[in-house]
């Protein structure tokens, strides 16, 4: 009986050394690659929900362009100063960049110092 215990035990000692490497290997690989490409998936649909009409997009395709329209699932990009319009999906965008419409505090201050009187 003690014969029959002691070697369950150095089974489950040999058992336990060839799935701990694993175990391990597999957390290790979720922390490397699946985390951080889910993190960039989300930053991805974010920028891709984020666009507006006026916006300038490049594509996966490396079409350059402004967005000229807007609907669920796919947008227009006028292309050229010809006004050539082309139909893409949101998922064919790569970056976007935002219209810079400045930036209504510094527009302010700028009218105030126009309008304030002239010290002489």
């Amino acid at each position: 009986m003690i014969q029959f215990l002691e070697q369950t035990a150095g089974t489950g000692n040999i058992l336990l050394t060839m799935v701990l490497p694993m175990v391990l290997v597999i957390g290790f690989m979720y922390l490397i690659i699946y985390v951080p490409q889910k993190r960039q998936d989300k930053k991805d649909a974010a920028m891709r929900n984020s666009i507006e009409i006026g916006d300038e997009v490049t594509t996966i395709g490396g079409v350059v362009g402004r967005v000229a329209a807007i609907k669920d699932d796919t947008f227009v990009l006028e292309t050229t100063s010809d006004r050539v319009k082309i139909r893409f999906r949101r998922s064919a965008i790569s970056s976007v960049e935002k219209l810079d419409m400045g930036n209504g505090k510094d527009d302010a201050k700028k009218d105030a110092k126009k309008d304030a009187p002239v010290k002489k």
